[in-house]
């Protein structure tokens, strides 16, 4: 019979909860290695080079994701590229791989392009002859510019010079050619400092666009809910000048069919108005001698429910008795 959970040893129990814990914390750091969770078949790609690839870029296969690069170690001169992909669809032993441009700012994925017959074993690679790399825009800027440091400009215009001496007794326009070639050669020689300058802040322009890849990402994301928003504003925009043209296309027809019964009525308003502006006048006065006449009537019906009056000039009336009233 078990000992009920109040009387086991508390530090036993609580040795089993913290192991229970920390395996549960590393499941949850490594859940892509669980055979149920993570995972999919593991592959390789050999590449000349890197090309900016980085661990946990997306694999895609036909455009489609289907999984992420796991490693990416460096293997007798070769770079040899861990992947794993989880998907149904078959890529014979020829196919190819190639490291492509995700965005215009530096991010890269894995492309699987199928070709041969039947379904590259797991585990296996695909060799460097079947691969390619793309050029980094970000290491041709740095080596741009420091190609353009060494470079000897004022030899380079002297030589230029010289050829154009050399050229004297060539035709007329290739001499032209050449003095221009001279000229812009002298040109290029005194703004050499400008030229460094601008390479070099080329070069910091290019590696802080790489550091804030994904910021400019989210950026675009963030714009494009902008714009479907407002291409929804725009819908309702359009449903309300819809709208009010039906409006206005049926006031037009009532207009229409009323036209013949509101002439009349016109007419007759017109000739309304014109006599109330005819007795203005008489108008104004009546409505003055009126006011006295509403306020003394008011007082007759204001004191009660009886009519409080009186009548001027007129001889008591005699109470019954001989008395007077």
């Amino acid at each position: 019979m078990s000992k009920p959970f109040r009387e086991r040893n508390p530090v036993m129990v609580g040795a089993a909860s913290i192991a229970v814990l920390v395996l549960l914390f590393i499941a949850a750091f490594r859940a892509q290695d669980l055979p149920l969770i993570g995972g999919g078949d593991t592959y390789y790609a050999e590449f000349d080079e890197a090309g900016g690839l980085k661990v946990k870029d997306e694999v895609r296969l036909a455009g489609v994701r289907v999984g992420q690069v796991s490693s990416i170690e460096l293997e007798e001169g070769v770079v040899r590229v861990g992947f794993k992909i989880k998907t149904d669809a078959d890529f014979g032993d020829e196919t190819r791989a190639a490291i492509k441009v995700k965005t215009i700012l530096g991010s890269m994925f894995l492309s699987i392009e199928p070709a041969g017959d039947g379904q590259l074993e797991e585990g296996g690679t695909i060799p460097a002859e079947r691969t390619t790399a793309p050029f980094d825009i970000v290491d041709a800027f740095e080596g741009l510019a420091e190609t353009s440091a060494d470079i000897d400009t004022d030899q380079l215009a002297a030589s230029l010079t010289t050829l154009a001496d050399l050229t004297r007794n060539t035709p007329e326009e290739f001499r032209a050619a050449l003095q221009g070639v001279s000229a812009l050669s002298k040109v290029v020689a005194s703004r050499d400092d400008e030229i460094n300058r601008l390479l070099v802040s080329l070069e910091r322009v290019s590696t802080v666009l790489d550091a804030r890849d994904q910021d400019i990402v989210a950026l675009m994301r963030d714009s494009d809910i902008l714009f479907e928003a407002l291409l929804e504003r725009k819908t309702a925009i359009h449903n309300i000048l819809v709208a009010t043209s039906q409006l206005s296309q049926e006031l037009t027809a009532l207009v229409r069919e009323s036209r013949a019964d509101l002439k009349p009525a016109l007419r007759h308003l017109e000739s309304v108005l014109a006599i109330v502006n005819k007795n203005e006048d008489n108008l104004d006065k009546t409505l003055g001698l009126m006011a006295p006449f509403y306020r003394v009537f008011a007082n007759v019906f204001g004191n009660g429910p009886w009519w409080d009056t009186y009548i001027s000039n007129l001889p008591p009336i005699p109470a019954p008795g001989g008395g007077v009233g």
